[in-house]
């Protein structure tokens, strides 16, 4: 990566994504290790891609779900001491929080650092500035989406959030966005710990994704939180999402770029 001239952005898996601005990184929605998440992989699985470089100077989480919240991979790329930005806590256990429960204990036991934003609370990492905006999550878990600034550049993270009311308040405070990172699979799941199911869907498909990239005004999309996982009847995601993203994109006026893992993006700095 090279970003002395605004931000670079290299799509990992799921909803991964490391930028780098001004010689530093931060990780946010780090996945590598989908083992554990094998109920929802299906058949053969492969370690997802892990950050190019080691040092980040933060990690920011949309949510604790483990396909979400990687905690091993976050302690091998941040720096020691470097913080992981995450949502409020929430009350409850069992089944209630069933989902949360494998990140938590495993950020604890790995020492890191953790430190809980609210919506609309900023903070400074290193040349970045980092804003926790609101985000819904599909199974009642706190969840918030993170715009990213640095180098006169400004980007949005929206993990696997549902379709919301407050993208015309993200926009009005928040925008210009240069690029929106949305998700676009369009899950619709059977998981034991949210019964009775429903046939919505749990985080936003291909056209709620181009509205929201509307609504923003984003100059560009890029989606992610697609393919990784497709398992139906648990977890079964809408046909060729970033295909169908594309499409959305084109009818909303959107310019879409498709990145395979792996792949990056410059946002080029402010004229």
């Amino acid at each position: 990566m090279d970003s002395e001239n605004g931000m670079t952005v290299r799509r990992l898996g799921n909803a991964g994504l490391e930028v780098e601005a001004e010689g530093a990184t931060l990780v946010v929605d780090l996945l590598e290790d989908v083992g554990p998440l094998a109920a929802f992989v299906g058949e053969s699985h492969t370690p997802l891609p892990a950050p190019r470089r080691s040092g980040a100077v933060a990690a920011l989480v949309t949510h604790l779900h483990s396909d979400h919240t990687d905690p091993h991979a976050i302690a091998r790329a941040i720096a020691p001491g470097a913080p992981v930005l995450r949502p409020e806590r929430t009350d409850g256990s069992g089944l209630e929080t069933a989902a949360l429960q494998v990140a938590e204990t495993q950020l604890e036991e790995l020492g890191l650092v953790t430190r809980e934003m609210a919506p609309w609370e900023a903070a400074e990492v290193g040349p970045f500035t980092v804003t926790a905006v609101p985000a819904v999550d599909g199974f009642g878990d706190p969840q918030v989406s993170w715009v990213i600034e640095a180098s006169g550049r400004r980007i949005l993270h929206a993990g696997d959030t549902l379709f919301h009311g407050s993208w015309w308040l993200i926009a009005g405070r928040h925008g210009p966005i240069d690029v929106a990172f949305l998700p676009v699979n369009g899950p619709v799941t059977d998981l034991p710990h949210r019964q009775p199911p429903s046939p919505l869907v749990a985080a936003m498909d291909p056209r709620q994704a181009a509205t929201a990239a509307r609504i923003l005004g984003a100059r560009a999309a890029v989606p992610i939180h697609y393919d990784t996982f497709h398992s139906p009847p648990v977890y079964s995601q809408v046909l060729r999402p970033a295909e169908a993203f594309a499409r959305a994109g084109r009818d909303a006026g959107i310019p879409v770029t498709v990145l395979a893992e792996g792949e990056e993006i410059a946002v080029g700095a402010a004229g």
